[in-house]
């Protein structure tokens, strides 16, 4: 049988080149190796203030577009995470296992704080337990992240630990796959890709909102004037070029840089070809969705019934071993 992946995605913002490098191209590749379920993690989102009038809708469209870039509803599972409550249920009781000093060293926190200084939630503080329980909810084996969760995945096999040598063993112990992306940064060269700092190109824009954004993105600093040689590896627009561009205009870039051979407009006009040819087939899907998003919503319905009947034999398996499931006792009859 085949492992079981989970990996959950923030209904949050445009998704974006940095989303699909450094997550759903590496998704993709992974549907076939194992059983993949992937989740629209909205009790995640709402660690910060979200708009709930838009929510919705902001759900329908990370779905629709995450299905347009090849999470094949016919070859993983997708769903919305408050859907199944047995998240939050499982969470709770994680809750009960997990030392405060365990989540006082997450780095992400102490990071999202700074960020939201105004809203220092208990949620944002025991976020990675939610995130165990959305792992072991469904005994996954496999977490694709990025470097910057690593910390959470270790200390979700420190929950599986702790709960199966109190109670028996139940959870596997999750492993992270790291994906082989680097940071995607932004357009601005100074910081990661994000809808926020509006240094994004999204996966449904147009060629040319496309090219709007790319001609006036940073380049390396050194190259004032077109006659000026540069440095391709301190360039942002050549680090994208090693993901859309061919090895050919890879090398053909780097060597126009360094010898003043090409200027940066020369640069861009390649990237934002291949970009443009790579992007074209899922924009078109997407609005395609977009028009049928009873079918996206039909979707997301079959993979909460399908998480919802594992993540119910789960939490049984669970309250058996905790002592709160409830048995009948013999009738005792009068002899």
């Amino acid at each position: 049988m085949k492992k079981r992946l989970f990996s959950g995605i923030q209904p949050t913002g445009e998704v974006h080149i940095g989303n699909y490098l450094g997550a759903i191209k590496n998704w993709v590749s992974l549907l076939d190796p194992y059983d993949c379920i992937f989740s629209i993690v909205d009790y995640h989102a709402i660690t910060v203030p979200q708009d709930p009038k838009s929510m919705p809708k902001q759900i329908l469209h990370v779905a629709t577009v995450n299905i347009a870039a090849g999470l094949d509803p016919q070859r993983c599972t997708l769903f919305v995470q408050s859907q199944v409550c047995e998240h939050t249920e499982l969470a709770w009781i994680f809750h009960t296992i997990t030392p405060m000093g365990h989540l006082e060293r997450m780095t992400q926190f102490k990071d999202k704080a700074k960020q939201h200084r105004e809203n220092v939630n208990a949620g944002l503080f025991s976020y990675p337990i939610l995130q165990a329980a959305d792992i072991m909810l469904y005994k996954a084996e496999a977490v694709p992240v990025g470097e910057d969760q690593v910390q959470h995945i270790e200390l979700s096999r420190e929950i599986a630990r702790k709960f199966n040598a109190r109670y028996g063993n139940i959870f596997p112990e999750p492993q992270e796959l790291l994906s082989t992306a680097p940071r995607i940064m932004g357009l601005d060269a100074k910081n990661k890709m994000s809808k926020s700092l509006n240094n994004y190109i999204s996966l449904i824009e147009s060629p040319e909102d496309i090219w709007k954004k790319l001609s006036v993105a940073v380049t390396d600093e050194n190259r004032k004037r077109r006659s000026d040689p540069g440095d391709p590896d301190k360039c942002n627009i050549y680090h994208l070029h090693k993901h859309f561009s061919s090895p050919e205009e890879i090398d053909w870039s780097a060597h126009g840089c360094r010898t003043a051979g090409i200027g940066c407009l020369d640069c861009k006009r390649c990237l934002w070809k291949n970009i443009v040819k790579e992007l074209t087939p899922i924009r078109e899907k997407a609005m395609a969705l977009f028009e049928n998003q009873n079918y996206v919503i039909e979707v997301l319905q079959k993979g909460a019934e399908r998480c919802q009947e594992m993540a119910r034999q789960t939490m049984q398996e669970v309250k058996e071993a905790i002592g709160l499931q409830l048995t009948p006792q013999p009738v005792k009859t009068k002899v």
